[in-house]
């Protein structure tokens, strides 16, 4: 029986390895070329779709030369609504808004980027009903051109000051005319708002479109910051440009409202105290009630004010404080309803970031929704139904729902129906949504439904990448939990292993992370930089995403217990992570990397740093390397100042920690970087050289902080991809 056992037992490893080198043979080699110059892997999608007025017709802008009409039900064309082919003045353009009626539409043409959001561009007014398409001004490019909501004016911004464009007229207007670069701004935002409030847009029509509310920043006291770009210039431009860091001067904030019966400008009450922010601000539905939210320096209390237009006069009708800090707010913060006399927002006071309804005196009407979950986005209000639209985790922290309820909180109703990631664009009036769906292993299909979640039709479902994929052998996500020494949550955390994975073999983990305040990588959706992650494990690799504490989608505790000592827990729990997948019978422990990008860049040094026995490698693009060289509302709204928290800014800022480096470590960053400055690498390579610490640096001469054009994106990965192949 042994013998005939061991005959059989033969005849199955040689039948396994047949199929094997069989499998082997089959699998198509994914490759650099494939991923960043021929784009094979990229997901189809629905962009730019605008839903119409009417709630039924929904707009694209095809091959930026024409906006085309369709209908949701069916999808078909109704109409081309613009053609600039028809035109002298355009031969294509790069955006496009509707005026409210719907009968004008401002054309953005000739755009040209600023920052991450700001653009200037040459902006186009087209009237729909006698085709007639003007410049909206010749005396120069035009920043955040905006309909008033009668549609018979435009609002933008020139050279730091605020127009108004009459179109009955044809006059032009100039509001403001102190704004001057590096000093005054006036009706758009600086830096610091821009990158880490989200905005750009600084001034807002009233719903009677007689006045105009707007900001003004003097960021005369801000210190300027020096950029040399390069540009294949005999002699380099120095770049200057505001940008406050961690405890230093901001912007001092103003908000005023310009009349524009009587042409006189008020200034709103945001209080004695200057050295705080306005985050947002909004007209009410009454036209002479503006809201106004104010945040002090530490981010930590909220106040929701409600101004008089006309006297400037305000007080507050919500204020809430938090020990750690309050998270940001968006444009949809508050939401009126009920014509004005009621307000939605969204709150982290209870634990867990939920809906609250409030009246205008400040009395809490319901809390919507409730539970140890947490509403990620707040998606709008339907009027007529009285419904709240929401995504949430509840199901769980790795998957987002679309759902609905009462104002009450009663009547919750899940509207998607797949597991896995939901993101829903609902028409005017809620009538339809178009739902991008996706999960870690099955790329995103878009459909179109009603407002019950009911399936009318696919918009795509990108069949053909699946198709694509199969002969390249990609490997499921697999989604674990880590229970780490440190901490008293499980870790949520996935791999991915080799096709042709062993568990008798030993394998090098790679790891990437972000990990920054809120984020999140670990979730049940298609994408990131899966195709990458997918060859490096076709070349023998175990990838392995860890989401350590101070992440998002897990409730405040979780998230904020990072406050005041950034890196400290999130350095702790990587390097167990690593521990944990190093005990593993499959890895080598031996072999362990890990790569990042900005925070992810900051937490990759840290890791290799003070965790030297457990890392052997790291890459580290454009990361922060000292806190102390980052902006003020980032920085400060997770560490507080650096005058009262030292200790926090640099126990876990990687610069001081440079004596640790054992492993291999490569260094790269763009030269342009506004956002984390050069200085950061130019600054850590200079201690890890006075350390005496060998290494590997990557510079990308002017690209920011996404480090792309060109030949760029692709230089960058064959640059990670060697020196893994080289170190791991």
């Amino acid at each position: 029986m042994k013998r005939i056992t061991s005959f059989i037992t033969f005849l199955s490893i040689f039948s396994t390895l047949a199929a094997y080198t069989t499998a082997q043979e089959k699998t198509q080699k994914i490759t650099l070329e494939d991923i960043y110059k021929k784009g094979e892997f990229k997901q189809k999608s629905v962009h730019g779709l605008r839903s119409m007025d009417n709630g039924i017709h929904y707009t694209v802008l095809e091959n930026n030369t024409a906006i085309v009409r369709y209908a949701y039900e069916t999808g078909k064309a109704v109409e081309t609504l613009f053609d600039a082919g028809e035109y002298d003045d355009i031969n294509r353009f790069e955006g496009y808004e509707f005026s409210d009626k719907e009968n004008k539409i401002l054309i953005a043409t000739r755009v040209n980027p600023i920052y991450r959001r700001s653009y200037t561009a040459e902006f186009y007014v087209y009237d729909r009903q006698d085709q007639m398409l003007e410049p909206l001004s010749t005396n120069g490019p035009q920043r955040l051109a905006t309909f008033s909501p009668q549609g018979n004016k435009v609002g933008f911004v020139r050279n730091n000051d605020l127009f108004i464009k009459d179109l009955e007229q044809g006059t032009e207007e100039q509001i403001t005319h102190d704004g001057e670069y590096n000093h005054i701004i006036n009706g758009t935002t600086d830096w610091v708002y821009e990158e880490e409030f989200a905005l750009t847009q600084g001034f807002h029509w009233s719903p009677g479109g007689d006045k105009i509310a707007f900001y003004k920043f003097d960021e005369s006291r801000v210190q300027v910051f020096h950029m040399t770009m390069y540009q294949h210039q005999l002699y380099p431009e120095d770049y200057a440009f505001k940008y406050p860091k961690a405890g230093e001067k901001n912007s001092i904030v103003k908000i005023f409202v310009h009349n524009l019966e009587d042409g006189t400008t008020k200034e709103m009450d945001t209080g004695k105290e200057t050295d705080q922010y306005i985050p947002r601000i909004k007209w009410t539905p009454d036209n002479n009630r503006l809201c106004m939210m104010r945040m002090n320096r530490l981010q930590n209390k909220i106040e929701i004010m409600l101004a008089n237009a006309g006297t400037g006069d305000s007080k507050v009708i919500y204020q809430e404080s938090n020990p750690y800090y309050i998270s940001q707010i968006g444009n949809d913060y508050p939401t009126f309803i009920k014509e004005g006399e009621q307000f939605i927002i969204y709150s982290e006071k209870r634990g867990y970031n939920h809906l609250y309804l409030y009246d205008l005196e400040g009395n809490l009407v319901h809390q919507i929704t409730d539970g140890e979950w947490e509403v990620t986005h707040f998606i709008g209000y339907d009027e007529q139904q009285e419904r709240v639209f929401y995504s949430s985790a509840e199901k769980s922290p790795l998957q987002r729902h679309v759902y609905s309820i009462a104002t009450d909180g009663s009547d919750k109703r899940r509207i998607t129906r797949k597991g896995g990631w939901n993101r829903a664009d609902f028409s005017n009036g809620y009538k339809y949504y178009i739902n991008y769906h996706s999960t870690a292993n099955n790329p995103q299909m878009v459909t179109l439904h009603n407002r019950s979640g009911e399936l009318i039709r696919t918009l795509e479902d990108n069949r053909t990448l699946k198709q694509k994929m199969a002969p390249y052998g990609f490997t499921d996500k697999e989604f674990v939990k880590i229970n780490t020494p440190s901490s008293e949550y499980d870790l949520n955390a996935y791999t991915i292993k080799p096709p042709d994975f062993d568990p008798g073999k030993e394998y090098p983990l790679f790891m990437y992370l972000y990990g920054g305040p809120g984020s999140q990588e670990v979730t049940d959706r298609w994408g990131g930089r899966l195709a990458w992650f997918q060859m490096l494990a076709q070349r023998g690799y175990v990838i392995a995403v860890v989401d350590n504490r101070g992440t998002g989608a897990r409730g405040q505790h979780f998230k904020k217990m990072t406050y005041g000592q950034l890196g400290k827990y999130e350095t702790i729990d990587q390097i167990e992570a690593a521990r944990y997948f190093g005990e593993k019978s499959y890895i080598d422990a031996s072999r362990i990397g890990i790569f990042g990008w900005s925070y992810g860049g900051y937490m990759s040094s840290n890791c290799l740093f003070q965790g030297n026995e457990t890392f052997s490698m790291a890459i580290a693009v454009a990361p922060v390397t000292n806190w102390r060289y980052y902006d003020t509302i980032y920085t400060e709204r997770f560490m507080g100042l650096p005058q009262d928290n030292p200790d926090g800014y640099d126990d876990n800022s990687p610069i001081n920690h440079v004596e640790g480096l054992k492993g291999d470590y490569l260094l790269i960053h763009g030269t342009g970087d506004d956002n984390v400055h050069f200085q950061n690498s130019i600054e850590l390579a200079e201690e890890l050289v006075q350390a005496n610490k060998q290494f590997e640096m990557q510079f990308y001469p002017d690209k920011n902080h996404g480090i792309y054009g060109g030949n760029t994106t692709f230089h960058l990965y064959t640059r990670m991809t060697s020196f893994i192949e080289e170190n791991l």
